[in-house]
């Protein structure tokens, strides 16, 4: 099958501790392993996959403006900076292409602060409340978009 693009998936500061960091919460499964459920749902689409995780919110910033000519694509869990960054909502504003926000959590369940979201309002559709299967859905979501 002939390669459709590449779908981006961006996370966000601390998700790099995912297994280790509130099980509870976000459950049992690494970042890597999560990277390797999205490697196989974006091959299945048809799609490459470029999977980076940062701690830094400038780096978040410069990953989404490359992604103006390198994507076809986004999903972001841009993890607490969904909650603080105009900076990361402004960048994700020059995007010509899909965005679902990602959540592993269902953030409207949660603390007050964390139901205000800086990327939705710029994203195409969220995802959250699915733990790890949230990636797959939102990777199954930016592939149905672009066959509109």
């Amino acid at each position: 099958m002939a390669k459709r693009g590449s779908l981006w998936v961006l996370n966000g500061p601390n998700l790099n501790l995912l297994g280790e960091r509130e099980p509870g919460i976000y459950g049992g499964d690494s970042l890597a392993d999560i990277e390797k459920l999205c490697a196989e749902a974006a091959e299945t689409a048809g799609f490459d996959l470029t999977f980076r995780q940062t701690n830094h919110e400038g780096e978040m910033v410069a990953w989404i403006q490359d992604a103006r000519t390198e994507a076809s694509g986004v999903a972001i869990n841009a993890g607490a900076y969904t909650h603080t960054s105009v900076a990361v909502h402004d960048a994700l504003r020059l995007l010509d292409i899909p965005i679902v926000e990602v959540h592993l959590s269902n953030i409207f369940a949660r603390e007050e602060f964390r139901h205000k979201s800086y990327v939705s309002a710029a994203a195409t559709g969220v995802v959250c409340g699915f733990g790890t299967h949230s990636y797959i859905l939102a990777i199954t979501a930016l592939a149905a978009r672009m066959d509109l």
